[in-house]
């Protein structure tokens, strides 16, 4: 399988499989309606687990601009190919939103929560504060990195390894998702997103693109921080990538505050 495709296949899948879990716990009349956070976290996290056993052999299962983007300042992965696998990412995310709302096709209209039904395609904060909310998809995507980095710095038992990144996304939504419900993906939020804007969803609200820069430039930021300390911490690696993510990071948190200042809603939360 071209390694394209193979990216566009498993993002399509890993968005069906988690889109699916928030929609069964969020849309009426669902089987599993009202089920809890922890149902979700698993589920994300099988998802993930599915994506990479489809496609690793292929293409690496990276399913992730961040990951990629990571995997190519460590060295592991050839930046001629990194434009394509964002896009094929991007692209599979929005097949995979497009195949969620087809699931649940008769249940969109019998839920009136707007938000309800966003949730099922992208990634909010619980409390809105684009500097906090910044911070939170950084902390979570770096730990996503490195643990992958960690993760493949050892040796499992042949097939294992799927499993145990599956673990880890459940991880980070059962330890750090609760605050922006853990995008950690840029790809698994602008395209469902994406989708959600175009879909024919009935009593649908508006797609949210206020927010949507933090899901994609923080798990990106983030992505890098988890690199470049495994590098310095692991490989006593200090260079231009390095100084590179410090100044990346300290421009990103300005741009929320910035943000901050800019929303004309009120509803920017406090931090102190």
């Amino acid at each position: 399988m071209n390694v394209y495709l193979a990216e566009f296949f498993g993002t399509a899948l890993l968005l069906l499989m988690g889109g699916g879990v928030v929609a069964n716990v969020n849309l009426k009349k669902t089987y599993a309606n009202g089920a809890d956070w922890i149902v979700i976290a698993i589920g994300w996290g099988l998802a993930v687990t599915l994506g990479v056993y489809a496609v690793g052999q292929f293409s690496g299962a990276h399913l992730n601009p961040a990951v990629t983007f990571s995997f190519a300042i460590n060295g592991d992965f050839p930046w001629n190919q990194v434009p394509g696998y964002i896009i094929a990412q991007i692209l599979g995310g929005i097949v995979g939103g497009v195949l969620t709302w087809l699931m649940y096709l008769p249940h969109w209209r019998e839920t009136e929560d707007k938000g309800a039904k966003l949730a099922i395609f992208s990634t909010g904060p619980a409390l809105k504060n684009y500097t906090a909310n910044f911070i939170s998809e950084i902390i979570g995507t770096a730990v996503l990195t490195a643990g992958l980095l960690f993760i493949g710095s050892n040796k499992f038992t042949d097939g294992l390894n799927p499993l145990i990144v599956g673990a880890l996304i459940v991880a980070i939504g059962l330890s750090l998702g609760g605050t922006t419900g853990y995008a950690i993906n840029p790809a698994r939020d602008l395209g469902p997103r994406i989708a959600h804007a175009i879909l024919p969803i009935p009593g649908k609200g508006p797609s949210g693109w206020s927010y949507a820069i933090v899901p994609i430039l923080g798990p990106l930021v983030g992505g890098m921080i988890g690199t470049v300390l495994y590098r310095l911490v692991f490989k006593g690696t200090f260079d231009i990538w390095t100084i590179a993510t410090i100044i990346v990071t300290i421009l990103t948190l300005l741009f929320g505050m910035t943000m901050n200042r800019k929303s004309k809603n009120g509803d920017i939360a406090k931090i102190f």
